[in-house]
């Protein structure tokens, strides 16, 4: 569900710059076309379009058709649907979000867990009845810009794709989580990582551009290493565990992934992975992502100690990473959120760079929709 390929787009022939406004503007209108409200539609554009933005592009626009499009069409997210208040201890809140677009929904978690860091220091918000939310940590680093720590994490509600380490049933989804912490006057830390060797977004980008992945991210039915990024839609390829194997760590991964299960939606009551029904047959991939469940934890370091030395300590610490000797010169060091605002940064003033054909595809939604299609830049 969210980290996914931080490579950005290349710029070329087969390439289209747009604007990072039209993009938005665009999105949003589409999202209010199908019934979003025009608040939410642009929160949720923004989150969207934060994939192309900053390289994490099988996070982007390639899901508007392929995800939250299909999303509204087959009635499994409800464009106006209003979360529900189900728990409120103050510090922690359980809300359903009774199918609500997770894009939005997710931004709006962590902006109340945010609301309740202020108020008490540490606020968790935990919802039950949520869709997919995209890149994880376009919504942890709401809460870092406001100079506090967030963990988010998000279950693939009942979608089972991944093996537990020696079992032959998928069980699991790549269950991603996201933390995001300020870095004194840099752009904020923020890590948003699967917690399989590679999202799903990766290989089914490989099977559209036709090409092979390498040995590591997809194994058969036997744990023997799969080239083809097709086989993971035909249900004979499953994601590994980051780490890869057990020797090599595969437990790690999975135990992230049960982490994230645990406290993404075990807490809420959200739809679990792991169920005794997918045991029989194959054990192929089965289940959808529907009632996924994320849980915000927000932290307020200024309610704990003063702020001046918090953010001073940050500084001190990413000084020291990014200031320390490098094996290559022309290879700084830097840290996860680094690369990314850089490229959101450029793309902002150059356009973001679209391949052709998805270009191609946003001007075909636009037609069908008798939306404004967004231009592309001249060269």
């Amino acid at each position: 569900m969210t980290t996914t390929s931080t490579t950005p787009a290349t710029p070329g022939t087969a390439t289209r710059r747009v604007a990072v406004g039209a993009l938005l503007d665009f999105t949003a209108a589409v999202f209010r076309h199908h019934g979003v409200p025009r608040n939410r539609a642009g929160t949720a554009a923004r989150a969207l379009v934060h994939g192309d933005l900053t390289g994490v592009t099988s996070h982007g626009l390639t899901n508007l058709t392929r995800l939250y499009l299909k999303l509204f069409a087959d009635g499994r997210c409800d464009p106006a649907a209003e979360p529900e208040v189900l728990a409120d201890r103050g510090a922690a809140v359980l809300l359903d979000s009774h199918r609500a677009l997770g894009l939005w929904a997710a931004s709006e978690t962590v902006d109340l867990a945010a609301e309740r860091a202020l108020e008490y220091g540490v606020g968790l918000v935990t919802v039950r009845g949520a869709t997919h939310l995209g890149c994880a940590g376009v919504h942890a680093r709401r809460a870092a810009d406001r100079g506090m720590i967030c963990l988010l994490v998000s279950n693939c509600g009942q979608q089972r794709i991944i093996r537990p380490p020696g079992g032959r049933s998928a069980l699991l989804g790549t269950n991603p989580l996201a933390f995001a912490a300020p870095a004194g006057p840099r752009a904020p830390f923020v890590l948003d990582m699967s917690t399989t060797v590679v999202p799903t977004g990766r290989v089914r980008a490989a099977a559209r551009a036709g090409t092979d992945i390498p040995p590591g991210w997809l194994e058969d039915a036997e744990g023997r290493p799969v080239t083809d990024p097709r086989a993971l839609d035909r249900g004979d390829g499953y994601l590994k565990w980051l780490g890869g194997d057990p020797e090599t760590g595969a437990f790690k991964g999975y135990g992230l992934g049960l982490l994230v299960e645990a406290l993404g939606a075990l807490l809420p009551g959200a739809g679990l992975g792991p169920d005794p029904a997918a045991w029989s047959g194959s054990g192929s991939p089965s289940g959808r992502d529907d009632d996924i469940g994320f849980t915000a934890l927000v932290i307020a370091p200024a309610r704990l100690r003063r702020e001046d030395e918090f953010q001073t300590q940050a500084t001190a610490l990413f000084d020291a990473l990014t200031g320390s000797p490098t094996l290559h010169q022309d290879h700084p060091v830097r840290y996860p959120g680094w690369y990314e605002a850089e490229r959101a940064a450029e793309y902002g003033k150059s356009g973001v760079p679209l391949p052709a054909a998805l270009f191609t595809e946003l001007q075909q939604v636009a037609a069908d929709l008798g939306l404004p299609a967004p231009a592309a830049l001249a060269d």
